[in-house]
């Protein structure tokens, strides 16, 4: 199935995307895939809210307004090159957290729940990210915001207890 139908099958059923991904088989490319791609609409979601700061829209007070070219580089190298180690590393963690709660799954599987969540999420962050940018910091990209990571809290717990499971291709 596409990604973008399981992305959407995903805010109604996590669990049972979570299983036909993981009926593949480890995939680490395919993980990865999804990393990926994750941090780069990331990425992404962060331009509008880049160039109000860049024009003089949001300023912190006693500084000047950056370059654009400079805010963009600065978060691209953060999120496409930073950040995935980070979600290696809480990936991880979660897996070490799920074995004494008796989780059964795999480090593989840890971090398939965790990368395809973010993917999952991610259309929610570009509409964060437009939203922040339009109208700027304020209760309509707080709520957004909330939203997000709410639901990315949501899936990954259901994604997590699903992948920590005994692995199907056993």
């Amino acid at each position: 199935m596409a990604v973008t139908a399981d992305i959407l099958r995903t805010w109604r059923g996590p669990r049972e995307v979570m299983r036909s991904l993981l009926a593949h088989g480890p995939r680490e490319d395919r993980a990865l895939a999804y990393l990926i791609t994750a941090c780069v609409l990331l990425f992404v979601a962060q331009w509008p809210r880049l160039v109000r700061v860049a024009q003089g829209l949001e300023t912190v007070q006693g500084q000047d307004s950056p370059e654009l070219v400079q805010l963009v580089a600065y978060a691209f190298f953060g999120s496409v090159m930073v950040l995935p180690l980070v979600f290696y590393a809480l990936a991880a963690l979660s897996h070490l957290l799920a074995r004494p709660l008796g989780g059964q799954g795999s480090w593989y599987s840890a971090r398939l729940a965790l990368f395809w969540t973010l993917l999952a999420t991610a259309p929610v962050a570009l509409l964060y990210g437009l939203v922040r940018g339009f109208s700027g910091p304020g209760i309509p990209a707080e709520i957004l915001g909330l939203v997000w990571l709410a639901g990315f809290a949501l899936i990954w717990l259901q994604c997590l207890r699903e992948a920590e499971g005994p692995p199907p291709w056993q």
